[in-house]
């Protein structure tokens, strides 16, 4: 068989991966803190005809260099963008906005049941018990790895930009003892997607699991984390000129690969035609 036409079913394969991402993006283009995936290629190995040739060093023969055709295209990386998204002002006092390069830790009020959870979303709510929780009922943790929970005699609530809830209780802001967490990680493209606006801890994330070394922080500007903005949702960072670019883009390339195979065909044709 031809060589061009696997090459060409490998280029159909990668485009139609593309295809499959940037579906993905256009889909959750109003999805709360949602990030965009990119996929890149990379050649595959290339089968080598003919092999290098050094020169003589007499100055009577020169170098030549080798022979290799290609072999098609593969899938190197989908990457995860983890640019920010827009910000959207709701006043709603449980919305959260990190403006940094921070997460949100969500979990369980027991810790080590269900493992803990980083997210951008920041569309929390107040459930029947005061705890702070997300649309998936896991709690919101302070930098005490616990539960926030606010007292029920309070009137009122706001959250400052550190992560510190001030309550009104009786007519007088009182400052909770709960700090919002915000955990940062030296490679958050490494994380793992578990649905529901959620990430999971890998070891290409951080060195060691966040809860394991005790390193909750608050919201701090200075260690990179970033700031916590009471009442603005971070909205998905999709951009549909861009989303549709690529998209037309990736329908031309898995067209001009379909070419590629359709024309092997009629090459194979003409050779089994020699023999009527």
């Amino acid at each position: 068989m031809l060589r061009s036409m696997y090459s060409g079913i490998s280029g159909m394969r990668g485009f139609q991966t593309k295809l499959d991402v940037i579906g993905n993006n256009i889909s959750n283009v109003n999805t709360v803190g949602f990030k965009k995936g990119r996929v890149m290629f990379q050649d595959i190995l290339s089968q080598t005809v003919a092999g290098v040739t050094a020169p003589d060093g007499a100055g009577t023969q020169g170098g030549v260099n080798a022979k290799q055709v290609g072999l098609g295209v593969a899938t190197a990386a989908i990457d995860t963008i983890h640019t920010g998204g827009s910000a959207m002002t709701t006043n709603v006092p449980t919305d959260l906005r990190i403006d940094g390069n921070g997460f949100f830790a969500v979990g369980s009020a027991a810790m080590g049941d269900v493992p803990t959870y980083y997210t951008r979303a920041g569309n929390f709510t107040v459930d029947a018990d005061n705890f702070i929780v997300n649309p998936d009922g896991l709690y919101l943790l302070s930098t005490a790895g616990e539960p926030i929970q606010l007292d029920a005699a309070a009137t009122k609530f706001s959250i400052s930009q550190d992560g510190k809830i001030v309550q009104v209780i009786n007519g007088v802001p009182e400052v909770s003892d709960y700090n919002i967490a915000v955990v940062k990680f030296a490679n958050p493209g490494g994380l793992t997607k578990a649905g529901g606006n959620l990430y999971e801890y890998s070891p290409n994330a951080a060195m060691e699991p966040i809860d394991d070394l005790g390193d909750w922080t608050p919201a701090n500007e200075a260690t990179g984390t970033g700031s916590i903005i009471a009442g603005q949702l971070e909205m998905s960072n999709v951009d549909l000129t861009e989303e549709f670019s690529e998209m037309i883009v990736s329908q031309r390339g898995f067209q001009a690969n379909s070419r590629i195979i359709t024309t092997s065909d009629e090459i194979l044709q003409e050779i089994v035609n020699l023999k009527r």
